[in-house]
Parts: structure tokens; sequence; C-alpha cells
């Protein structure tokens, strides 16, 4: 049986001798850095893979797959869903057809203004594509998906300072007995940004972010970072200003 498993994610598992723990680190290559997806990896999986790619940048990964002979020394790179040929709402339509169902938009006060084809085919944040006539532009700002619906508001209604977050999992730590100062990722393509969590039980924190961040999405991960170190991550369950 194999004890390692390699992979070609960018980022590195090393052994944190201090703590005892293995820890998930970022790339050495900030711009191709696959952490934020990994944050999910358990302590025997973090200690039975290999990362060799963390350690070099993407163009030196081409330049020695280029000296290999490798084709796919100039393959291009993934975009959005890389198991996905089409856009998602495509692939979502022809396997899932069965959880495209209509239903209201409602302004941030609950009232009804329209009906949207599927919360599928929106993202916090969206703007076209509506097919809502309003006397000033409205933007997709939470999805609840308990009733069906597309809640809709203005651009300032995008950004939020607190959130909730569950079915969290601790990379460098134990579990969060106390407060902490991090820096939090909300997106792949987001630079973190300051923050502090608490723990609310034992697989919720709250978040709150120095700043307002713009289109903070229920079911998209939250990822903690201590300088380059995961400290651990979850799933982004509300923010609390529409609880």
């Amino acid at each position: 049986d194999a004890f390692y498993l390699s992979t070609g994610h960018y980022a590195k598992a090393e052994h944190d001798l201090t703590t005892g723990r293995y820890v998930l680190k970022k790339s050495v290559d900030n711009d191709k850095d696959q952490s934020y997806a990994l944050y999910n990896l358990t302590q025997f999986q973090l200690e039975h893979t290999l990362f060799p790619l963390g350690y070099y940048t993407k163009k030196e990964i081409r330049y020695i797959a280029e000296e290999l002979d490798l084709s796919v020394a100039d393959k291009p790179d993934s975009q959005e869903i890389c198991f996905v040929n089409t856009n998602y709402r495509e692939f979502i339509s022809e396997k899932a057809p069965n959880k495209i169902e209509e239903g209201p938009f409602v302004d941030i006060k609950g009232n009804v203004i329209g009906k949207h084809k599927g919360i599928p085919f929106y993202t916090i944040g969206q703007r076209r594509g509506l097919g809502i006539s309003a006397g000033k532009p409205l933007y997709v700002i939470n999805i609840d998906v308990k009733n069906n619906a597309v809640v809709l508001g203005e651009k300032k209604h995008l950004y939020v300072k607190e959130f909730l977050a569950y079915r969290m999992n601790w990379v460098a730590i134990g579990h969060l007995s106390k407060k902490m100062q991090v820096k939090a990722k909300i997106r792949y393509n987001f630079n973190e940004k300051p923050a502090e969590i608490t723990p609310v039980d034992d697989d919720t924190v709250k978040v709150v972010f120095n700043e307002p961040q713009k289109a903070v999405t229920p079911g998209q991960a939250v990822v903690f970072y201590n300088d380059d170190i995961v400290v651990g991550g979850g799933i982004i369950k509300q923010r609390c200003d529409l609880e």
C-alpha cells in the first residue's frame, strides 16, 4: 500500500514540530496558490499528501515540463470549475433539472417584486440578466434557499462586515476556544482581509471584518490565515444583518 499521495496543487504541507500538527501553507507562487480550496483536509490526509509544486512558481513548472518534453508544458490554465466544459448553469440544467424551480425576487423587506428562473442561475453581486425594471440598479444581495427566494437590493447592500460560518475544519489548531485575529479569504480570487473570529459553538464561528467586504456569499468557503499558514476554514452560513 502507498504511504503518500502526490498531487499537482499549489500548496505546501509541513509538520510543525512545536505543536505536533501537520499544517497547510500557501504556495511559493501566491498568484496560483490553492490552499483556499484545500482547507478541509484532515490531519491524516495532510500527513500522507505531498505537494511538490508548492515550492515552485507556475513559470518554473512550465520550464521544467518543457525541459522534459511533456505535452502539458503549454496547456492553458484551468478557468472556473475545471471539470465543467460548459458554464455551470448549463451543467446544472443538464445534470439536475429537478433542482431548478422558479421562485420570487424579494426586496430587503421581503416584498415580492418579481419572479426568478431558479436560484442556481444567480450569484451574489449579480446585476445583469435579472429581468427586473426598477428606478435604480438592483443587485442580488442574498439567496434564500429555504424559501427559494432571491433577495435584491442596492449596491450598498452588497457590503457585509459580519457573518456566520459553520462546518468548521481547524488545521493549524485543534479547535477555536477564544477570539482570534486572522486574515479571512471569502473566495478564490480575493485578497484575504483582516478579521476577528469568535467561537459561537463547536461548529460555528462569527466572523467580523475590520472593514465591510463586498459579496459575502453563503455556501462558499471562508478560510482563515495567519501569515502563510491556514488556521482553518468553513462554509459561509449567513450574513448577520439578514438573520
